[in-house]
């Protein structure tokens, strides 16, 4: 059969089935990352933080529902486990790999080497000198110190006791970013205000243990804080415990904290990480990806802090509107704000 006559059936059919009510519909498009694989490894604390991997999970689900992506994710417990994750994806047949939080920086560069055609991403990613070198390789930052920032001016302008507090998960240089910006926002606007500070430990597991945040909040709210700022991962849910059992107020981190304590979270400072996620897997998907340090603060919209109808007798619209005229003075770059 000539292709032309084989065309004139298959429109008269189709003129048959419209005649009879029947309507042949196009195909569903195919979305853009239509056969694109993901697999993504989550941090200590898991993918039901309510913060920073929680955050990770919600960009991952909208890449799957919005783009067509398969993923897959692992959570895992211990050290060897976290690499070992990776490598099996990346053998797999993924096309990119994710690594949640700055301890897998080096377990990254190290695949990124092995692995040439597989595509990499870190979230919170620290250099080891790798990242420049590495075509594969992304290194997802954030200028939390622009946020943090933000959120201690709310705190200076709401303090009653001219004391507030701050209670990080690792002391490592990247927490540090939060206290410092913190501390800075607060003396903005309340420059005799004192910032007592505590953190976690020295470990990993610091960003895992409510019971210690728990402690170091109650002895803060004991030294006269009445609010405190926390970036400690679930540690923080003992912050929030501490608040609660006080009647004090607390700042949550990474994502919007509220509903963990909705008497007493003022605010929270947000990392977009979802829109980190969400972003790099369409840069894969569009052949745009980019090896390199990738950097999102308030400009970018990747940092900002939370303000809405269900913390509005916390957070009155005039400190709102004072914060966000901070916020605008940092992005034109009239405030420069220290990350140590």
């Amino acid at each position: 059969m000539s292709p032309r006559r084989l065309i004139g059936i298959l429109v008269a059919m189709n003129v048959a089935l419209i005649a009879a009510g029947w309507i042949a519909l196009p195909p569903p498009a195919r979305k853009p990352g239509s056969g694109l694989r993901v697999g993504l490894v989550f941090d200590i604390g898991g993918k039901n933080d309510k913060s920073f991997n929680e955050a990770a999970w919600r960009g991952l689900e909208r890449a799957r529902t919005e783009l067509g992506v398969d993923v897959e994710y692992t959570e895992p417990s211990e050290g060897a486990d976290r690499e070992t994750a990776l490598r099996r994806m990346a053998a797999g047949g993924f096309d990119l790999v994710i690594g949640v939080g700055f301890i897998f920086s080096s377990d990254l560069e190290r695949l990124a080497r092995a692995f040439p055609n597989v595509k990499f991403a870190g979230i919170d990613y620290s250099a080891s000198g790798g990242v420049g070198t590495l075509p594969n390789l992304a290194g997802l930052q954030f200028r939390e110190h622009e946020g943090s920032y933000v959120v201690g001016a709310i705190a200076g302008m709401l303090t009653r006791t001219r004391t507030v507090g701050f209670v990080g998960g690792m002391k490592i240089p990247l927490i540090r970013k939060f206290e410092a910006g913190y501390t800075a926002g607060v003396r903005r606007v309340c420059p005799t205000c004192r910032v007592v500070a505590a953190y976690a430990g020295s470990e990993p597991k610091a960003f895992a243990d409510p019971s210690l945040g728990e402690e170091l909040a109650s002895a803060q709210y004991g030294q006269g804080a009445d609010i405190i700022f926390h970036a400690a991962g679930k540690t923080g849910d003992g912050v929030f415990a501490a608040a609660r059992e006080r009647g004090e107020r607390a700042i949550g981190v990474d994502s919007d904290q509220f509903e963990a304590a909705p008497c007493c979270i003022v605010t929270s400072m947000v990392k977009r990480v979802d829109v980190a996620v969400v972003d790099i897997i369409k840069d894969v998907a569009a052949k745009r990806f980019q090896g390199g340090i990738h950097e999102l603060g308030l400009a970018d919209k990747g940092v900002g802090f939370v303000s809405d109808e269900r913390n509005r007798e916390l957070l009155p619209l005039d400190v709102v509107e004072k914060a966000r005229a901070l916020a605008d003075a940092i992005v034109a770059g009239t405030i420069k704000v220290p990350e140590q």
